[in-house]
């Protein structure tokens, strides 16, 4: 009897330190089964005023309220196999569900996604051609955006405002960018044309890099001192140069991806910042990660969409300017709406075409080339 009492309680204990999880809480937390997001940063950080801090804030909201593990993860360097790490070192922790915002994550996708068949990759301003035209993964979501739209929205705003002087300062010459720009150019030529201005004048020029510097705020203080009246700063970080060197002479900036105003006018200046062109990084991490937890994953797997407008309300779209625009009797809030309604219902059409600079009929472009 005593045997079989002794035999029983040894089974009890094994069975309650297998219930328990028996190794340790990391072991457990990747065998559960539950979601678990982790986003990885591109080459900045998560207080970049762009990419990377928008993503990792609304995906930390969205854990947040729904009661999901979050955490983020920062690459040793800007390398692929840095970034091939930082995913890795997530999925072995125990992370389902990989965030990545930026085209950097091409290579490491293709690298990863496939040995990962369990994992869910979600990416933001990943293309088809970043990843190679032949690569396809079942495990994969990528957003595009339409940046020439949001473009397109800054750059007839500034000229409804009053803005003649203009000027584009982008990061490198990548598609995103490049759309950004073309669409500026688009909108200032039509709202020029539309106003019967032929005084309008845009300086055109990359950086060559994401983020400001000395010799790139030296370019923007010529600018300026030249008479420009607004850059639009099309490039993460990039957008310091340019208030750096606006904050000298009154001059302003126009803000890209998130709403940067409240960073660039905090930095050079209340008022500094004109709008941003905007896409929409936030929504887009709420509706994916939404969507995984709801167990629709199936409904965006595998897809490389193309994200624009969705409506004629600009609230509900994934380009569009922010509410805190510098609205003035030349663009006030209804002649936005009314812009917006517009681009999406076919009345006013924008090309994403960038092998050239647009042909205008009103704006005089000067290309610069890049400045370093």
């Amino acid at each position: 009897m005593k045997k079989f009492l002794v035999m029983l309680l040894a089974a009890v204990m094994v069975f309650s330190f297998a219930a328990c999880g028996g190794g340790s809480s990391d072991e457990g937390a990747a065998d559960d089964g539950a979601m678990k997001v982790a986003m990885i940063t591109d080459s900045g950080d998560i207080t970049d005023q762009s990419f990377n801090q928008t993503t990792y804030e609304a995906a930390k909201a969205f854990c947040e309220e729904n009661g999901v593990d979050f955490t983020y993860k920062k690459p040793a360097s800007d390398s692929d196999a840095d970034r091939v790490s930082s995913i890795e070192e997530a999925i072995e922790e125990g992370y389902n569900v990989i965030l990545m915002p930026g085209y950097l994550f091409g290579p490491a996708i293709v690298e990863t996604a496939p040995t990962y068949p369990d994992v869910k990759f979600v990416a933001l301003d990943v293309s088809q051609a970043d990843l190679g035209e032949d690569f396809s993964a079942d495990n994969l979501y990528c957003a595009i955006y339409q940046e020439e739209l949001a473009g397109y929205m800054a750059g007839y705003a500034a000229v409804k405002l009053g803005y003649t002087k203009l000027g584009f300062l982008g990061g490198m010459a990548v598609p995103a960018v490049q759309r950004y720009g073309s669409g500026f150019i688009q909108g200032a030529d039509a709202a020029a044309e539309e106003l019967g201005k032929t005084d309008v004048e845009i300086k055109y020029a990359y950086g060559n890099q994401f983020f400001g510097d000395a010799d790139i705020t030296a370019a923007m203080d010529t600018w300026y001192g030249a008479g420009t009246e607004c850059v639009f700063a099309c490039g993460g970080g990039i957008y310091s140069s340019a208030g750096e060197a606006a904050a000298k002479v009154g001059g302003k900036v126009i803000g890209v991806d998130s709403d940067q105003s409240s960073k660039i006018d905090t930095d050079y200046g209340e008022g500094t910042t004109v709008t941003c062109a905007m896409k929409g990084l936030a929504p887009t991490v709420r509706t994916l990660l939404g969507a995984i937890k709801d167990g629709k994953w199936a409904d965006y797997a595998g897809q490389v969409q193309n994200l624009g407008l969705a409506s004629a309300t600009p609230a509900d779209n994934y380009v569009q300017l922010p509410e805190t625009t510098q609205w003035a009797d030349g663009f006030q809030q209804a002649d936005y709406e009314t812009l917006v309604a517009e681009l999406f219902d076919g009345t006013r059409t924008v090309s994403n075409d960038i092998s050239a600079l647009p042909t205008t009929k009103a704006v005089k472009v000067d290309d610069q080339g890049n400045i370093k």
